[in-house]
């Protein structure tokens, strides 16, 4: 599995291979490749721009990067899971004081310099703009303000970036979040794992966001619970052995969802109130 060696999603990736229960072997030293809790998935970390190419070519069998890297590097490759962070735009932008406020603002002739020329040649194309490229590594906000460019495409998740070098966005090209992705013939001759692989992932991702609430009630008051917390199937109901009055509920909620659902449970007479954690939701 390639995954970003740097960045603002390998933490993030790191994590949640973590909560999979695909974590690194040895987390102190970061080598180009690296063990993991599974004895036959191994980790190696690249560059987040070269990860479609590596996947495409079956150096890796899966891999993790967004969804702009992908298409902009034309990597053929299958897109199995939306990993739901990362999130950002690619974005068209010209500086504050022009005149251009929409595509059809940018006169024939213009410049425009990013670091994903294959999507913006797209865009251009789409829009009918005839506008020259120039492809930068870095820096690219400060084209407009040293003559390289009149205008640029960045990404951006924010916009704070771009206001702070005084840039306006004129439209969104393309809205990325980070993918899991896997090689065409590895998912043929190894989808068994690779499935495994996706099913630990979704699993927490399933679970972001919620929380098991259980509480004890007596019998006369289960109608009303069931109102407060049908679940996602509906609420799982046990008999309490030590008390034939009682019985015991449970049942997953959103984590906006607690601070009411609690304190609704205790007013229709819900006691001994477990709020827990939820690392995976297998479905």
């Amino acid at each position: 599995m390639a995954i970003p060696s740097k960045g603002r999603i390998s933490e993030p990736t790191l994590r949640l291979l973590e909560k999979a229960g695909i974590g690194l072997k040895d987390t102190l030293k970061r080598r180009l490749f690296s063990q993991t809790e599974h004895p036959n998935i191994d980790v190696m970390f690249t560059r987040a721009t070269d990860i479609p190419e590596f996947v495409a070519d079956g150096a890796a069998d899966l891999g993790i990067t967004g969804l702009d890297l992908i298409m902009e590097r034309a990597g053929d490759v299958k897109i199995l899971e939306d990993l739901k962070f990362g999130k950002a735009k690619l974005v068209l932008a010209a500086p504050e004081d022009s005149k251009i406020e929409t595509p059809k603002d940018i006169k024939d002739g213009s410049i425009i310099a990013t670091e994903f020329p294959k999507l913006t040649r797209q865009y251009l194309k789409e829009k009918n703009i005839s506008a020259e490229i120039v492809e930068l590594s870095g820096s690219t906000e400060i084209a407009p303000f040293i003559g390289v460019a009149d205008l640029i495409t960045d990404l951006t998740s924010t916009g704070t970036t771009l206001k702070m070098n005084h840039l306006r966005i004129v439209d969104t090209i393309l809205e990325t979040s980070v993918k899991l992705i896997a090689n065409h013939e590895s998912y043929h001759k190894k989808r068994k794992l690779i499935e495994e692989v996706r099913t630990a992932i979704r699993g927490v991702l399933d679970a972001q966001g919620k929380k098991l609430v259980m509480l004890n009630v007596n019998k006369g008051q289960l109608e009303a619970v069931k109102k407060v917390m049908p679940g996602m199937t509906g609420p799982t109901v046990s008999k309490v052995l030590s008390d034939d009055g009682m019985v015991a509920v449970h049942a997953v909620v959103n984590e906006k969802d607690v601070f009411r659902v609690v304190n609704e449970l205790k007013r229709v007479g819900a006691r001994d109130i477990l709020v827990v954690p939820i690392e995976r939701i297998i479905q």
